[in-house]
């Protein structure tokens, strides 16, 4: 069974409902059930500079101080310290879940680079610092052109998503934003009782 998660990796509620599909996967594959995961890019700031800037000060400049908020949360288990969050563009970060997708490595890739953004406060635009990422994970770099990454981010826009995170699982409709756990295993389990009864026919 197939999913395709289209997120971004500076955008908290795909990393929360990434960390919450990533359970929910990890208890069905428990079962027997092969979950097949795709990472398709999205680029919350396009053409956003990977200078690096704070954060919080790059919310309450664009959205205004109502935007800001509480420097650290934890939420699902997770720690967000937003306080040392740096405001950055992603291509090169999708890029890297590009190149460790074809080492069957993008899940751990992609739960580093959200860490590394959100709880570590690294700058995840930074050639340097995507270098150290993907060793500490084990992934070879500069297998896939930033021609193929751009081709994803237009088929993303050409499915009309324009926010994330959405959750494409075959023969189901697209799950958009924020869902349970509980939710998504149902979703899995329900697409993979589905495929299970095309094979039996």
């Amino acid at each position: 069974m197939k999913a395709q998660l289209v997120m971004d990796v500076i955008c908290v509620h795909s990393y929360l409902g990434y960390t919450r599909f990533a359970r929910a996967a990890k208890r069905l594959r428990a079962e027997g059930v092969q979950v097949a995961v795709e990472f398709l890019p999205f680029e919350l700031a396009p053409g956003a500079p990977a200078d690096g800037r704070p954060l919080l000060t790059v919310l309450e400049q664009t959205f205004g101080p109502q935007a800001v908020p509480d420097a650290l949360v934890f939420a699902e288990g997770i720690r967000l310290e937003y306080g040392k969050a740096i405001a950055t563009g992603t291509f090169d970060a999708h890029r890297l879940i590009a190149d460790a997708a074809h080492q069957d490595k993008a899940e751990p890739m992609a739960e580093r680079l959200f860490r590394a953004h959100f709880t570590d406060g690294l700058h995840i635009g930074d050639p340097a610092t995507l270098a150290r990422l993907a060793a500490e994970v084990g992934v070879t770099t500069g297998h896939v052109p930033p021609t193929e990454v751009r081709a994803r981010l237009d088929h993303v826009r050409r499915l009309g998503i324009t926010g994330v995170p959405v959750l494409l699982i075959e023969n189901l409709p697209p799950l958009t934003g924020s869902h349970t756990e509980t939710k998504l295993l149902a979703a899995l389990r329900q697409a993979a009782t589905t495929k299970g009864d095309h094979h039996d026919q």
